[in-house]
């Protein structure tokens, strides 16, 4: 609603599509080491079947025993994914979301 404002129109189906997927790439990014270490404590041991305690254990073993990379094991094809998946995602429901309002016959300028 503030970039409305900001470009006195409607945000396009692009540029919301254009948003979603940056944002899907940014939070795939941050948050791949938090899914490393919860599929760890999903799986409940290690290679050599020492069970993990908790989230901090994980991550100082992943750490100290595998490397701080390990954290990042697969972050190219979940950004890719989730990054495809927020451009489609937002495009499409602007563009349904702006059909929408002119069968509607509705104001789209909210």
């Amino acid at each position: 609603l503030q970039w409305t404002k900001y470009q006195n129109k409607q945000v396009s189906p692009l540029q919301s599509a254009v948003c979603g997927s940056a944002s899907g790439a940014f939070a795939a990014a941050w948050t791949t080491p938090l899914d490393v270490i919860k599929t760890r404590l999903m799986l409940g041991k290690d290679k050599s079947g020492v069970a993990y305690h908790s989230a901090i254990d994980v991550a100082r073993r992943v750490i100290y025993q595998e490397g701080w990379r390990t954290l990042l094991s697969g972050i190219e094809p979940r950004v890719i994914w989730i990054s495809i998946g927020g451009f489609v995602f937002f495009g499409a429901y602007e563009e349904a979301r702006s059909i929408g309002l002119k069968v509607n016959g509705c104001n789209d300028h909210n």
